[in-house]
Order: structure tokens, then sequence, then C-alpha cells
């Protein structure tokens, strides 16, 4: 009997789209989609030798949740797509999941007003399609935490090398189990610590006393930081968010405690696909070897894909992007 070679992702795709955080936007991931040249056969938005991955967050915020929720697990379930987890599928999963006895609270997440407003849209659409909601609870519960091959990595925020290593040890998938869900709710734990970190990315706290109020209207004693800054000396240097410092910390010099919990990921390591971070302007690479693809579609901004095609080194004019406009028509509707 004949050897049957099994095809391995990278003979398969001539290519590989990164896609940045959809937060509900569908019309225009499709609009992204086709331009692209992904066209729907038997339904299912597809390449004929290119392979989509989304770099997580596809629920909250925006008009049409359900449908981009749709259209990206049929992606992924046909092979068209990849995904990884983003921190508001995480946070879905906490909000919707009862505690254990004995924990002292209800649920996983617990349900305040501000983590309501969070997952507010998201609940408010599937609100007649209990039993959908209820099956992409469960495929969420699926989704890896990170893709790690030798031509590219994906996480959602932040890459560390050492959490990453000791989650693979248990998790070689990177799919988190129930336990790990729950455990993950001890933020000083070590599942706390790994979902934090690789969902959200790594922050600073601001000096004692000190407060930002951001653009999103919270207040917040801490700002996020970079994970690639080499040779950072003040706080501007490792700052990485929408908002600005306020002033008085701008340059305030990094102590060498806080300069050594700094996490880095170097210039010659593979090239790395985030989203997370609600950047504005024109879609660029933040590093050669990094790039961001959160362009905070939701926010009328844009909706921004880079397509890679083996290079070491990203180029801006691999990134595409579809802008998001506010007029309304009553033939269009919303134009995300």
């Amino acid at each position: 009997m004949s050897e049957v070679k099994i095809e391995s992702e990278s003979e398969r795709f001539s290519g590989y789209d990164f896609i940045g955080d959809v937060h509900g936007c569908a019309k225009t991931l499709v609009r992204l989609l086709e331009n692209m040249d992904y066209r729907k056969v038997n339904g299912v938005y597809q390449h004929k030798d290119r392979q989509a991955i989304f770099v997580g967050d596809i629920v909250d915020r925006g008009p049409r949740i359900r449908e981009a929720l749709h259209l990206v697990r049929d992606m992924v379930e046909h092979g068209a797509a990849r995904i990884v987890m983003g921190n508001h599928e995480y946070n879905a999963l906490g909000y919707c999941t009862l505690a254990r006895p004995g924990s002292n609270k209800a649920y996983l997440r617990e349900h305040t007003p501000r983590h309501e407003r969070v997952i507010r849209e998201t609940l408010e659409q599937f609100a007649n399609y209990g039993h959908e909601w209820n099956h992409f609870l469960e495929w969420f519960m699926t989704l890896p935490i990170l893709i790690d091959t030798p031509e590219f990595r994906v996480v959602h925020a932040c890459w560390d090398h050492g959490l990453i290593e000791s989650f693979l040890q248990a998790h070689p998938d990177a799919v988190i189990d129930e336990d790990f869900l729950h455990a993950s709710t001890v933020r000083e734990s070590f599942a706390g610590h790994v979902m934090d970190r690789l969902l959200r990315g790594t922050d600073m706290p601001l000096p004692k006393g000190l407060a930002m109020k951001s653009g999103d209207g919270y207040v917040r004693t801490f700002f996020r930081t970079k994970f690639w800054a080499e040779d950072p000396d003040t706080y501007d240097d490792v700052v990485f968010q929408p908002d600005g410092l306020p002033e008085a910390v701008k340059h305030r010099p990094l102590a060498d405690s806080e300069r050594e919990r700094l996490v880095f990921y170097g210039p010659e390591e593979p090239p790395l696909f985030v989203g997370h971070y609600w950047l504005s302007g024109h879609p660029r690479p933040v590093r050669q070897n990094i790039a961001c693809l959160d362009y905070s579609a939701v926010k009328y901004g844009k909706l921004a894909a880079y397509r890679m095609n083996g290079e070491r080194v990203l180029k801006k004019e691999n990134f595409v992007w579809v802008d998001v406009s506010r007029d309304i028509s009553p033939e269009a509707g919303l134009s995300y």
C-alpha cells in the first residue's frame, strides 16, 4: 500500500492574512475579506490558496456580533481560517460561567456595572438565540491562546517566553480547560498570570497618588507597556496605549526594578502578530518583526490585516484595511 502524504499548513497555503480585532463589525469584515479575494464557497468565505488568521476579539461593542461570530467560526471549522482567543472571548466565558461552590461569588467574572457595560451588546444581540450563544461559549473553550510556528507567532496581546513555555508543557495544544479557566480568576495564580499577560498585555503602575482617565471613560492607575523596548530610560519609552501619559510622569526615569519587570521580544525572533491595543492612523509594523492589527474598527477606525508571504521583516505595504465610516443610510444601515 502506498503511503498517504498528509499536507501541512505551509504546503497547503501560499500565504497568510492576519486580521485584527473585529468586535462585531461583520459588514466591514466581509468587505475586507472580499478585498483580499476571499469568496463564499458553499456559504463559507475562503481563499483559493491563502488562510486567514484572526487575532481574537470577535465579540462585544459592535452592531453585528452574532453575524461576525458565525462568519469566523464557519471559516475556522472549514480550515479557511485559524483564530486565537482574545480577552473579550475570555471575559465572556468568565461572565457566563458559574463559579464553583465556596468561591463566594456567583460567576467567574463578577456582574459589576463595568463588566456588564463591556458585554452588553453581545448579550442583547443573542437575547433570542440563547442556544446559539451557549454553542459559541463552548467553541471559545476550544480556541488556542497562541499560535507558534517557525514562520510566525500569534497571540492577542503579549508574547511572554517564560509563561508560554510553562503553559505549553501542560497544554501543548495551547487550549485551556475548565480547571484552568476557574483557576485563572485568581490573578496571582499561574493561570491568572498567563491569561492576564497573554490576553491583556503588560502594564506598569503610575506613581502613588496619580491616575489617568482613558478615552473610553475608565480611570486607571496604571498604563500599558511595550514588550519590545530595547534599553528604555523613561516611562515614555515603554508606554503603548491610545492615551498618552500625564506630563508629570512622561520623562520619569525607569527604576532598575521597573526595567527588570519588562518583557522583551527580540528583533531576531519570528514575526509576531497581536491585536488589543486600539491603535489609530496609518497601519504599519511597530517593529520590523511585530505587527499590531487592532486599529479601532468599532470606534470608526480601520479593520486592518497583514498579508504575509513568508518574509521575516514585515513591510508596511503588506497592510490592507477598510475604513469604517460613520455614515448611516436607510438602505445600508450602519456601515460597519
